[in-house]
């Protein structure tokens, strides 16, 4: 028994130290002759060899970052062996001294690359480098835009892309790129790149960082359709790709019906919280439209979940339509009630605090206050009228629905022919509608209209783009105008501090300051105010003590106070016999901007004033020295009679056009010329070989004025027409142009009930209270002969810029 129990512990000694033995074999750098090395070569097996002199102490630095890239490279199946050459050998790899600086990566005994020792100047080097070169067909290696485009053209409805830029090649991220395409080459096409300009046109400004973007193609079936890119937003390391690569093969979306507390997902394990959103079975598609929209914008850092209430037998409180959990073990859920889709992605995002809702809580859940006006759409409808819009994120209404869905709650109705806050976002399709748009009084094609409960709807009248139609909506959050009652509250409101959070998008805060008794002015300002709804923030205060601001602010009753807060200053202006439209014109041109840059979104404000045009062309940000010779001009009035601007060809390509059609040939820059675009279409430049100094554009604009300088040439009077009389769009406009407001026009009637609709047809707010065209189409008017010059129509320039 001895004998045997000693065999068996003599064998388990021999196991574990043969296991030790194999181990450091393993991970130590072998060490073989160069025949011997060459004899070991088995076919398809990758092999990377260090051929150099036995005991070389050059070598000494480079072999420890390669005994570290050991392991690494043996874990994908690569074998490492340092050669040692001896002087009498005749291989080709063992030939002169600067020769034995070099590594080479076979597969089988054909060669594949040499390396020069100084490019695998450390472990993550040697590592990025061999994969890059057995991962050739894996991982294409971009360096235009265009190579860019065609291989995303190429992969569409057949594979996603992983895209990677990284500073240079044998960087840590270069070797975690190429880590993770060794796993997951097959299955995903990898992008790499280290040029800066093609990072760049995805849209990223962080260039300073490596990034890792994962392109959604496979799904895209459209090729002018462009994918759907998710950025990683975790530094570039290995572990942090196979994370991120393993959420965006999770599922977008999924449908539960049990406790949030037991369901369990790829998320949580990788530590990222889950967000249900709360359905039930009446609004089950419109509410998935919506969860598929966020769990987009939430993708990589959190899981999005549709929680089908109607199923559940747990209770869920009665308004919550919001149950977030985050990935802590034994975390308690929440439940919440979001007044927007956004709080729920600056949740995740940001941890922005959002009130919770107890089991108890039987208090309504509040719609915010938003409002919304009427299009103007340029050109572009025409030519983009066959491009699709994501209907799908909005509700579709039809003449059975319309009434009880917009006195439901606060909606915006989109009316067209062929996402969401708490603010119900929906649409109509005229063309199968036609009769429920011709009661709305929708005549043109796209509408937005904005319906709020118990009151008239109200068009819009901006561009439609999402920055105007956010600013439109969140001025609206506040009265409009809003009522001051007290020195101090007027006081903080001129200051910005009233609404902090909107001045980012009203730069300017007007104020109506009235005495007690000034009924009919009072009327006018509020009338200017409310066509002024969603452009500015307006603000009315008619106490007693309003001679305290007046005689701190040098105003004579009745006044406006315009509180331009990026330059801290308070203008008055005194408002005595000034109708409505006359306000609407005051508080517009305070709007206008003294020096601005053209871009071809401001170009028709600033073209409506009807002056010729003083243009400063710079290729890039505008000189100091240059603005402030300019602005001195202006506050000098030198050029009252000119519209002075900048146009930045960095920011505006096309200025490079308008500039050849000027001079032929694209002049030295900076450049001033001066437009009349109004009468005459002469183009008039300053002398390229003078300074711009004050003292030299005043003598120059004397020079014009007297007629002693002559134009470099003349812009052709051709006519812009409509390519369909439906995109008459101006001709439109000057028809809502020509209805002035006046003081004794009925103001719009607070409706109790919407579907009134159904007896007598609403009428649109441009025909009971005239749209706020003035805002946009911006006239030359004089303070002294506002009247005369609205009698007049408005005439569409037809000469190009």
């Amino acid at each position: 028994m001895m004998s045997s129990g000693f065999s068996i512990y003599r064998v388990g000694i021999s196991f574990v130290m043969m296991c030790i033995f194999y181990k450091s074999a393993v991970d130590c750098l072998s060490e073989l002759s160069p025949q011997k090395y060459f004899s070991t070569l088995q076919p398809g097996k990758a092999s990377l060899a260090y051929f150099c002199q036995a005991d070389s102490p050059r070598t000494s630095i480079f072999l420890e970052e390669l005994k570290e890239a050991v392991k690494p490279l043996q874990d994908f199946g690569i074998s490492v062996t340092k050669v040692n050459c001896v002087k009498e050998e005749t291989s080709r790899y063992c030939g002169k001294e600067k020769d034995l600086m070099k590594v080479y990566l076979f597969r089988g005994n054909i060669l594949l690359r040499e390396f020069p020792t100084d490019t695998l100047f450390d472990v993550n080097a040697i590592i990025a480098h061999v994969l890059f070169a057995l991962l050739f067909n894996e991982v294409k290696y971009l360096t235009t835009v265009e190579d860019l485009q065609n291989i995303e053209n190429s992969l569409k409805g057949r594979a996603n892309i992983a895209f990677s830029y990284v500073r240079a090649i044998g960087t840590p991220e270069h070797r975690a790129v190429m880590e993770a395409a060794f796993v997951y080459g097959t299955t995903y096409q990898f992008v790499l790149t280290t040029e800066i300009a093609l990072l760049e046109s995805i849209g990223t400004e962080a260039i300073e960082n490596a990034h890792f973007y994962f392109f959604h193609c496979k799904q895209v079936l459209d090729l002018t359709q462009q994918c759907r890119r998710t950025l990683m937003e975790q530094p570039l390391t290995t572990l942090n790709v196979h994370r991120f690569i393993k959420i965006m093969e999770a599922p977008l979306l999924t449908e539960v019906a049990e406790d949030p507390q037991q369901v369990s997902t790829i998320h949580l394990q990788l530590g990222l919280p889950l967000v249900f959103i709360v359905s039930q079975q009446a609004t089950r598609e419109a509410d998935r439209r919506t969860a598929e929209w966020v769990a987009w914008h939430l993708l990589g850092k959190a899981g999005v979940l549709l929680l089908l209430r109607d199923s559940l037998e747990m209770d869920i409180p009665q308004h919550s339509n919001v149950v977030f959990r985050k990935a802590e073990e034994g975390a308690p859920v929440e439940f919440l009630v979001l007044h927007d889709i956004d709080l729920i992605i600056s949740r995740v995002e940001s941890n922005t605090y959002i009130e919770e809702i107890q089991e108890d809580e039987d208090e309504d859940m509040e719609s915010p206050d938003m409002d919304i006006q009427d299009d103007e759409v340029a050109e572009t409808v025409y030519r983009h009228r066959k491009t699709q819009l994501p209907l799908e994120l909005t509700v579709e209404l039809t003449e059975e629905t319309f009434n009880a869905t917009v006195v439901a709650s606060d909606s915006i109705v989109l009316f067209y022919a062929g996402c969401t806050s708490t603010m119900l976002l929906t649409r109509v399709n005229c063309a199968d509608w036609s009769d429920l748009c011709t009661k709305q009084n929708v005549t043109e094609f796209p509408v937005v209209k904005m319906y709020k409960e118990g009151k008239h709807p109200v068009s819009y009248a901006g561009m439609l783009g999402s920055e105007d139609l956010l600013k439109f909506i969140l001025l609206n959050r506040i009265s409009c105008p809003v009522n001051i009652t007290s020195v101090q509250e007027a006081e903080e409101y001129l200051s910005g501090e009233s609404y902090k959070d909107l001045v980012p998008y009203s730069s300017v805060s007007v104020l109506g300051l009235f005495s007690p008794n000034m009924t009919t002015a009072k009327e006018d300002f509020t009338e200017a105010a409310d066509y002024l709804r969603g452009c500015v923030i307006t603000g009315i205060y008619s106490e007693e003590d309003a001679l305290i601001l007046s005689n701190k602010y040098a105003a004579t009753l009745p006044a406006l106070l315009l509180a331009r807060h990026k330059e801290g200053e308070v203008e008055s202006i005194p408002l005595a016999n000034s109708r409505a439209q006359d306000i609407v014109q005051i508080v517009t041109n305070a709007l206008l901007e003294t020096f601005p840059e053209i871009t071809v979104k401001n170009l028709p404000i600033y073209l409506r004033l009807q002056k010729p045009l003083f243009i400063l062309f710079s290729d890039g940000s505008i000189n100091p020295q240059y603005k402030k010779a300019i602005l001195t001009l202006v506050q000098e009035k030198h050029l009252d009679s000119l519209t002075p601007c900048w146009l930045n060809l960095k920011n505006t390509p096309v200025g490079r056009v308008i500039l050849q059609t000027y001079f032929d040939a694209l002049p030295p820059l900076p450049c001033i010329v001066v437009v009349n675009l109004h009468s005459g279409g002469q183009v008039f430049v300053f002398p390229a070989e003078q300074a711009i100094t004050e003292q030299n554009i005043l003598s120059w604009l004397k020079k014009l004025e007297a007629g002693l300088e002559s134009h470099i040439t003349i812009l052709p009077a051709q006519e812009w027409k409509p390519p369909l009389p439906a995109y008459d769009f101006l001709s439109m406009m000057d028809a809502a142009a020509s209805q002035h407001p006046t003081r004794k026009e009925p103001k719009c009637t607070k409706e109790t009930n919407v579907q009134e609709n159904d007896k007598k047809q609403h009428e649109d707010k441009s025909t009971v209270r005239k749209e706020p065209t003035e805002t946009l189409r911006i006239k030359h008017w004089n303070r002294s002969n506002w009247f005369k010059e609205g009698e007049k129509s408005f005439k569409h320039d037809n000469k190009e810029l």
